[in-house]
């Protein structure tokens, strides 16, 4: 199997013709809002291990990078309220750039009749609308595929080897078949595609860098289901 690794939501950046936009609300950026806590740091942990690997510093809230293409949420409240062309602009600058060259990627080793095992790092907020959320490690999988099925199984079968500790859960806080990065890709790559969404807690991750021993359980898991 060869492995990519992606982070869609590794920083709060907002390019300076933007700017203007989040003048007022500087602070959101800084929030789960803005970006994905930690994942960054997971994704630069796990580089090593892949063949390919790409991540973005763009704030989601300029754009919505793990969102498909005419998703209601692919701009925020923030850029919503753009006009066309500028949101066009966006598109063909921020978004189609990041989506168009993992594809590319995974479209060369399919073609070249390899397995693609592609893992989209992202983090979640602890506590959301007043509820906590009972997870450490979440595995967003389209249950419907049996190969990806199998591969999270040994997949966490593999973490709690790790780390007995952890609290490892199948598709939360989110569904791995909602609208997402994988799940456009599951569609572009019937076959030889394997696409599994990484979430860390965010109670793991101090001043934008995880638990040490976390990172390192992942990498230890990771390793021995894509390399034994």
């Amino acid at each position: 199997m060869k492995l990519i690794i992606t982070c869609e939501h590794g920083g709060n950046d907002i390019p300076k013709p933007y700017e203007y936009l989040f003048k007022k609300e500087k602070h959101v950026l800084k929030t789960h809002q803005g970006f994905d806590l930690g994942a960054l740091d997971i994704f630069e942990y796990l580089k090593p291990l892949s063949v390919y690997s790409k991540s973005s510093k763009t704030s989601r809230l300029l754009i919505e990078l793990n969102r498909s293409r005419y998703h209601p949420k692919l701009f925020s409240i923030y850029t919503k309220r753009l006009d066309l062309e500028e949101k066009g602009a966006i598109i063909t600058n921020y978004y189609h750039p990041y989506r168009n060259e993992v594809e590319s990627e995974i479209a060369k080793l399919i073609l070249n009749n390899e397995n693609v095992v592609h893992l989209s790092i992202h983090s979640f907020t602890p506590h959301l609308n007043g509820i906590e959320r009972h997870c450490d490690i979440g595995l967003l999988y389209d249950s419907r595929k049996r190969s990806e099925k199998e591969f999270s199984a040994f997949l966490k079968t593999q973490i709690k080897t790790e780390n007995s500790g952890l609290n490892v859960r199948f598709n939360y806080p989110y569904l791995g078949k909602a609208d997402g990065f994988t799940s456009y890709l599951r569609q572009r790559f019937t076959q030889n595609y394997i696409g599994i969404e990484i979430e860390v807690n965010q109670k793991f991750s101090k001043s934008n860098v995880m638990d040490s021993i976390l990172k390192h359980t992942l990498y230890s898991a990771i390793q021995s289901v894509i390399f034994n």
